[in-house]
């Protein structure tokens, strides 16, 4: 049986299960809180993109958008199904090398890069850098000239779209601190300035217009609006881009509130609005790169928790604490992501009551689920959060001096721990004493 449209079954014991084997179990024998992802999962959405690309016919690079979860395993996941990695900072970049990934295979991404991550970017050839203001193309052309390279760049472009999202995930409006505006000619100041760089090879134009997007047609609104800025390049100047990259932003299901397309369809949608304005203006076709992560990794990963105090208040709420919160989830505290889960323990038995979830730092907005309804809960059971695969991990942390969780990946009914849980010393490995 299944968890309300959720990806998981409940075994013969009750239990929510993830890969065939027992969250109870994995607790137990891991400890809580505790990311786990079904990998097998994580390998269906990456072909979801891939496969409707070959099938479409169309020269295409999936890259990883490593922000949503990023560990040596999970690139070595991305590298064993073909993707790109797409980075945004000199630690995710030192990971993906690190996990082996083909630098030719690694796109950087940033709205501040920082000399040393441009360095270690062009030291190592990676595919390409996406260049997002004229302050980064004087520092490539300083440090492109010190080590005697070139390097293949997109330019990211704001089209001033308001994607319907949260505004902290919304990046394709016009005030945005992403990329060069294609309103106010800063994006074609740009175009001028490298297309017939010596050292820096443009390729192309890349655009984001945010994230958790549930409809194609703000994304087909960002290709119109790419595309009348390409064809006034293409009479000016008889440019024609080998790149178009659109970024991500594929929402998934949190809750019942979401509504998800299927994977393939963003692919389809997207190639075939691009098809069209090709044909319109008589242009090769250009290579079309995307950067799913949550769409990926999202839906694939829960997180277990011990349930520990209750909190009554007769006729207002009923709280339940748990051993994590807003240390290893702070999308509810940071824009007020909205979560489902299951007393893992008790998936089987019906709801009969209601209660909101709190973590357990000292912050009165450490709530994990609001409204969450379940069977009659004890102290000690375990609860699973669901679809905390993108922003979990990666956005752990040492809050109130908790160590952060540890990450388990389930595979084929084989549990494998691929990121320790963090030690108290550990905490303190970098501090000092003043005495």
């Amino acid at each position: 049986m299944k968890i309300d449209d959720h990806p998981f079954q409940i075994n013969e014991k009750g239990h929510l299960e993830i890969g065939g084997l027992d969250t109870i179990e994995l607790a137990e024998k891991y400890g809580t809180p505790l990311y786990v992802y079904d990998v097998s999962m994580i390998r269906e959405n990456c072909r979801a993109f891939v496969q409707t690309f070959q099938e479409l016919g169309v020269r295409a690079q999936v890259a990883y958008a490593s922000k949503a979860f990023s560990s040596i395993a999970i690139l070595q996941v991305m590298k064993q199904e073909g993707l790109s990695v797409d980075v945004v900072s000199e630690g995710e970049l030192y990971t993906a090398l690190q996990a082996g990934i083909p630098a030719g295979k690694i796109h950087l991404h940033g709205n501040n890069k920082s000399i040393d991550e441009l360095a270690l970017a062009i030291k190592n050839d990676i595919g390409c850098i996406v260049v997002d203001n004229f302050y980064e193309i004087d520092l490539l052309e300083k440090l492109l000239a010190e080590h005697n390279k070139e390097i293949d760049v997109l330019i990211r472009v704001t089209p001033g779209i308001n994607s319907k999202t949260h505004q902290y995930i919304m990046t394709g409006n016009e005030d945005s601190k992403f990329g060069f505006n294609m309103h106010n000619g800063q994006a074609e100041k740009a175009f001028q300035q490298l297309q017939n760089h010596d050292r820096i090879r443009f390729k192309g134009l890349h655009c984001h217009i945010g994230s958790q997007i549930f409809e194609t047609d703000r994304f087909i609104k960002a290709v119109d609006i790419l595309f009348k800025e390409l064809a006034e390049w293409k009479n000016q100047y008889n440019y024609t881009p080998e790149v178009l990259n659109f970024g991500g932003g594929f929402g998934i299901k949190y809750t019942n509130e979401d509504s998800p397309i299927p994977l393939n369809l963003y692919v389809e949608e997207l190639v075939n609005s691009i098809t069209f304005h090709i044909q319109k203006l008589n242009m090769p076709m250009p290579e079309i790169w995307i950067e799913p992560g949550r769409s990926i990794v999202g839906n694939a990963g829960i997180t277990l928790y011990t349930v520990g105090s209750t909190k009554e208040i007769p006729g207002v709420r009923n709280y339940i604490a748990v051993d994590g919160g807003m240390t290893d989830n702070l999308r509810p505290a940071l824009y007020q992501a909205k979560y489902h889960g299951v007393i893992a323990n008790k998936a089987g038995l019906p709801n009969t009551k209601e209660v909101s979830v709190a973590g357990k730092c000292c912050e009165s907005g450490d709530m994990l689920i609001w409204d969450l309804a379940t069977p009659e809960i004890d102290h000690g059971d375990i609860l699973a959060v669901f679809s905390t695969g993108a922003y979990g991990y990666s956005m752990a942390n040492n809050y109130n001096r908790f160590s952060k969780a540890a990450v388990v990946f389930v595979e084929d009914e084989v549990d494998k721990l691929i990121v320790k849980r963090e030690t108290y010393k550990d905490i303190l490995r970098n501090d000092l004493s003043y005495e």
